[in-house]
């Protein structure tokens, strides 16, 4: 009977150390859970706000080309009305004006992006075309009900876009009055169509279209969505679309596109049906096109990139708690151990004298068991190192991440000054002005090797390198630097006030980065006084016998205290479209020479001190 407490003794142990395992079990599967959903949701709002971000690019790009497309055709109704031939035509002062006319728009629209060039009389009757010879030539045709022509009538001048009542094609109209001597004789139209944009726009993936004031896509990737609309329209404003013909017969159907989660700043979770598939969800960007009443919007798959970041997330979640719990799962089963030694020590002594040989193998056994609890402990310690290294890893991807977003943010304004370039190559050719053109092309070749240039540094920062130092001359620094600007900041830029450098003034340095760190001052500086009158940069240089300090300085509102404190933290700004990584990524440039940046502020200005170490001309 004596065995019977004992027994009991031991179950009730038992019962207690599996109840603790139960509670502990418990616990980990609630931690899991939750931390699988706090994963699952910051995954989800970092790949929406990264695919934003792109998206965001994307499509600034592509309203910057639109605009482009848009501002070369709306300068020749201008100069034709001012034409003599024009104005020859229209008045019937000339036998063979109006043949003149037709083979003078032939001409013009034969060197221009524009698909058709026509004058129409004061009674809204076309009398001259560029499209003179073609069967469906718009001359003779009544266009007196198009709002393009009684607007332009009216007020001089008339945008808009519609399907042709001939050719049956879509465009946009852009018209302008030919004012006479004594009467107002008729209007100049150049139509402009987008073929060849919506062609640039074809990808199946990311539906792209263009909707004006009422809703109305006008031009889109996507053929079937031509004329559809974002929302039912009015009663009064279909009827009139109806009696202008500005859309034909086109049934002014809604798109097949429903909104799922509103989101910010123009930009929602949508599902949307394309012909011959299924309902997909899209993250929807929209912007406006500069110098329009027009929205251009993008819709960009989001499920898989959601899914994927979700994945990943709970994935290192699970990877940084299962050592966490399997850590304390070890000094639980520890402290367990330890407890029932104790216990079985307490019994050992009160049986001392009548089983000491039973006393000594249990104190053997429990030797050989802590021993296994050491090596186990060790084996989970090299086991936390272990992780420790991979996460160490994240980090170096993480902050390879950060500049490749970097070289995006850096490479915005040679772009920029590429694209001008190349405008104005156009016009100087079409001028037949060959040296000019040749001149812009050596321009846009020395930015595509700066751009390069500024790719392969994310190349040497994966492979820990950088550029080496070399002598640079500073003013030619500057001047690279405000000329890369001038694209972006037209009109603003005479703010920058630069003053008289030696061209002697050597550095040490890498020019194209000393040009990106230049950048990045002049531009914050310009932005952060884009809405002042008497704004002001002044840019001076201190010089010693080691040194040379560039100190740029404005007179702009300052940076706020809480952003000035952590300024040169990635992500860090106070830009609404800002990546927040200029100044960090100019420090980390700066430091690679030997050289500093210090940023101070208050409420008359900001002021920027560039160190550099100075080379002694020889």
């Amino acid at each position: 009977m004596a065995g019977k407490p004992e027994i009991g003794s031991k179950m009730l142990s038992a019962l207690r150390g599996n109840a603790g395992w139960v509670v502990f079990a418990l616990a980990f599967a609630i931690a899991i859970s939750g931390a699988f959903d706090l994963a699952g949701r910051y995954g989800r709002r970092h790949a929406l706000s990264q695919l934003a971000a792109e998206a965001r690019t994307d499509i600034d790009l592509k309203a910057a080309l639109l605009r482009a497309v848009l501002e070369r055709p709306r300068a020749l109704p201008l100069l034709l009305a001012q034409d003599q031939e024009v104005r020859a035509a229209l008045s019937g002062s000339a036998s063979d004006a109006v043949a003149n006319l037709n083979r003078k728009l032939e001409d013009v629209v034969g060197q221009t992006r524009a698909s058709v060039l026509y004058v129409i009389g004061h009674n809204g009757v076309a009398i001259a075309a560029s499209n003179w010879r073609d069967p469906l030539s718009f001359v003779g045709s009544n266009y007196s009900f198009r709002a393009y022509f009684n607007k332009a009538m009216k007020e001089g001048a008339a945008e808009e876009f519609a399907l042709g009542s001939v050719s049956k094609r879509a465009g946009l109209y852009i018209s302008r009055r030919v004012d006479g001597d004594t009467q107002t004789p008729g209007v100049v139209v150049v139509k402009m169509e987008f073929d060849q944009l919506e062609a640039d726009w074809r990808d199946p993936s990311r539906p792209t279209y263009v909707t004006d004031a009422n809703g109305v896509v006008l031009i889109a990737n996507v053929a079937s969505w031509h004329f559809m609309t974002e929302a039912p329209l009015a009663s009064d404003a279909r009827d009139l679309m109806r009696k202008s013909l500005q859309f034909g017969n086109a049934p002014l159907a809604p798109l097949p596109i429903a909104s799922i989660r509103q989101g910010l700043d123009d930009e929602d979770i949508v599902s949307a049906v394309l012909p011959g598939g299924s309902s997909t969800r899209y993250l929807r960007i929209s912007t406006m096109v500069p110098s329009t009443p027009w929205h251009l919007v993008t819709l960009v798959p989001s499920d898989r990139v959601v899914a994927a970041a979700v994945r990943q997330e709970r994935l290192l979640a699970l990877t940084i708690l299962m050592p966490f719990f399997g850590l304390v799962a070890v000094l639980y089963f520890r402290r367990q151990t330890v407890a029932a030694r104790i216990r079985a020590q307490e019994q050992a002594r009160l049986e001392l004298e009548r089983r000491v040989d039973e006393r000594t193998a249990d104190l053997r056994q429990a030797r050989d068991h802590l021993q296994t609890e050491i090596a186990e402990h060790r084996s989970t310690e090299a086991k936390l190192q272990v992780v420790q290294q991979e996460l160490v890893q994240v980090n170096r991807l993480a902050i390879l991440g950060q500049v490749a977003a970097g070289v995006a943010h850096e490479i915005n304004q040679p772009l920029a000054t590429i694209r001008t370039y190349a405008d104005n190559a156009q016009v100087f050719l079409d001028r037949a002005q060959g040296d000019a053109a040749r001149d812009n092309m050596i321009e846009i070749s020395g930015l595509t090797r700066r751009i390069a240039t500024i790719t392969d540094e994310l190349k040497a920062f994966a492979r820990k390198g950088r550029m080496p130092a070399e002598p640079v001359d500073l003013k030619a620094a500057l001047d690279g630097a405000t000329m890369l600007l001038r694209s972006r900041f037209a009109g603003r830029l005479d703010a920058l006030r630069i003053a008289d450098i030696a061209p002697s003034l050597m550095v040490s340095a890498n020019q194209v980065r000393l040009e990106q760190v230049l950048i990045n001052l002049f531009q914050n500086a310009l932005e952060a006084m884009s809405m002042q009158e008497d704004a002001r940069v002044d840019v001076g240089v201190e010089v010693d016998d080691r040194h040379v300090t560039i100190v740029i300085a404005d007179n702009g509102p300052g940076i706020a205290p809480e952003i000035l404190r952590s300024l040169f933290n990635p992500f860090n700004t106070s830009k609404e479209k800002g990546l927040g990584l200029g100044l960090v990524i100019s420090k980390d440039i700066l430091a690679d020479y030997g050289g500093d940046l210090a940023i101070t502020s208050g409420p008359s200005g900001t002021t920027a001190r560039v160190t550099l170490t100075r080379i002694m001309s020889s």
